[in-house]
């Protein structure tokens, strides 16, 4: 999740264990440190696009090492305020503040691997979006309330936790909603249902993105919750499945298509440069992680430092077609040909 929100969440959470033991400020000033802390492996640069994707959300995201963490942290916090009284006590808070930052990464689809040391499998439950204001909102109002150092402060800081956890169940239950519409809709089109890909549109639970991969192509689509029923209605892109066999011996085709659970594009362009696309965040024909891996890669030899290309919806219209389709009302995607009744096969 974005930074905002995990300074929340671990503001919150440094609130909610400390309760009045503390000024407000202190806890939510130590939460917040905790609840941001995992993501500053995102300063260390790899020398490589695709590395510093695939190794992002690693060591520093492990359920394990924070625990662990949490403890040399919370003492340390507990000498510098004069409050070893309370040192389990900030254990405890940063204990929960470090914790729940992988825990509320993995609910994005982008693949945390929470597991750490045992297996660098990275997991994503995929129904949040990065950025979310329904979520981040009661965080932000708790915590403000907290600190306002009313009697009530305290209560509402967890009553803003409970919100934000309910809204993360709801997510779960929204995408399982669309999940069972999209095999119907794929079904009734002929198409495969047993790898199918559903994540929320940007800022929203109303609003779903839909990828079946079909072979050498995969289908996209988009589901409302307001749509009430109505069949899904996809394009289809080429996957360049022959191109990535071509080359799966290239170590980058093998870390995109593992991190990405096979969920990527493989295309060449006339210059020989070979792109990998994740597909899993973006959508047609904008991808936030578009990389160019340089030429075809001669056995044994070292590739060249991939460089990644943002693709980026324009954000007007990318918003004027969230609104218009959170709505249900039927209308393409920014950059899509409009919609037919069947499924429309692009090259």
């Amino acid at each position: 999740m974005d930074s905002l929100s995990q300074l929340a969440l671990g503001a919150a959470c440094g609130l909610a264990v400390m309760g009045r033991r503390t000024a407000a400020w202190k806890a939510a000033l130590w939460g917040g440190v905790a609840g941001t802390l995992p993501d500053l492996d995102a300063l260390v640069d790899h020398g490589d696009a695709v590395l510093n994707m695939v190794l992002h959300r690693a060591e520093s995201h492990s359920l394990l090492f924070l625990a662990l963490l949490s403890v040399p942290m919370g003492w340390a916090i507990a000498r510098l305020h004069g409050q070893m009284a309370l040192g389990w006590r900030w254990v405890a808070a940063m204990a929960l503040a470090l914790v729940t930052h992988p825990l509320l990464d993995l609910m994005t689809v982008y693949g945390t691997q929470v597991l750490q040391p045992f297996t660098d499998e990275a997991y994503g439950v995929g129904s949040m979006f990065i950025i979310d204001p329904l979520y981040t909102l009661p965080l932000l109002l708790g915590v403000g309330a907290a600190l306002r150092g009313r009697p009530s402060g305290n209560g509402l800081n967890r009553a803003g936790l409970a919100v934000s956890t309910a809204y993360l169940a709801w997510s779960t239950v929204a995408q399982g909603v669309v999940t069972l519409q999209a095999e119907q809709s794929l079904r009734a089109l002929g198409l495969p249902t047993d790898r199918v890909l559903v994540t929320p549109a940007p800022l929203t639970t109303v609003v779903w993105r839909v990828v079946a991969m079909d072979g050498d192509r995969y289908h996209e689509g988009f589901y409302a919750l307001l749509d009430k029923g109505r069949p899904i209605r996809f394009t289809t892109h080429a996957q360049g499945q022959a191109l990535a066999l071509e080359h799966a011996a290239h170590p980058h085709v093998q870390r995109i298509a593992r991190f990405s659970d096979g969920f990527f594009r493989m295309s060449q362009t006339d210059d020989g440069s070979l792109w990998l696309t994740d597909l899993r965040m973006g959508q047609e024909p904008n991808y936030s992680f578009h990389f160019n891996i340089g030429p075809a890669l001669a056995p044994g030899a070292t590739p060249p430092a991939a460089t990644q290309n943002w693709m980026r919806i324009d954000t007007r219209a990318g918003l004027r077609w969230l609104g218009q389709r959170a709505l249900g009302r039927d209308v393409a995607p920014p950059g899509n040909a409009p919609l037919t009744d069947t499924t429309e096969r692009t090259p």
